[in-house]
């Protein structure tokens, strides 16, 4: 027994609804920061959030870190290149992506 088929008209109005909530859900932060350009609340976040993105994953990748060799090396060998990538380069993307990779690779070979 095989389900039955949704009509067509049925699935063509299902995606035109996902794809306006899409389009809707990109574009709402573009819109909202053409309208809050000059805050300062935005120009605070915009300093502090790089930041902030830093402590949480070092909050994440250490909160399970135990003595075992395979749970700290990752974490050690992440943090201390994080680290030194950002202080090579001063480009909190480029840390954040390099010490992450570097985490779960490094989790994922010695595990």
């Amino acid at each position: 027994m095989s389900a039955p088929v949704p009509p067509t008209g049925y699935l063509l109005a299902g995606l035109g609804v996902m794809f306006l909530v899409t389009v809707a859900l990109r574009a709402a932060p573009f819109v909202a920061l053409t309208r809050l350009r000059d805050s300062q609340v935005v120009r605070y976040l915009g300093r502090t959030m790089p930041a902030g993105v830093m402590v949480v994953l070092v909050v994440y990748t250490l909160r399970d870190t135990t003595t075992e060799f395979g749970s700290w090396v990752p974490a050690a060998a992440a943090l201390a290149l994080t680290l030194g990538v950002h202080l090579a380069f001063r480009r909190a993307a480029i840390s954040i992506v390099v010490g992450t990779a570097t985490f779960m690779l490094l989790q994922a070979w010695l595990a």
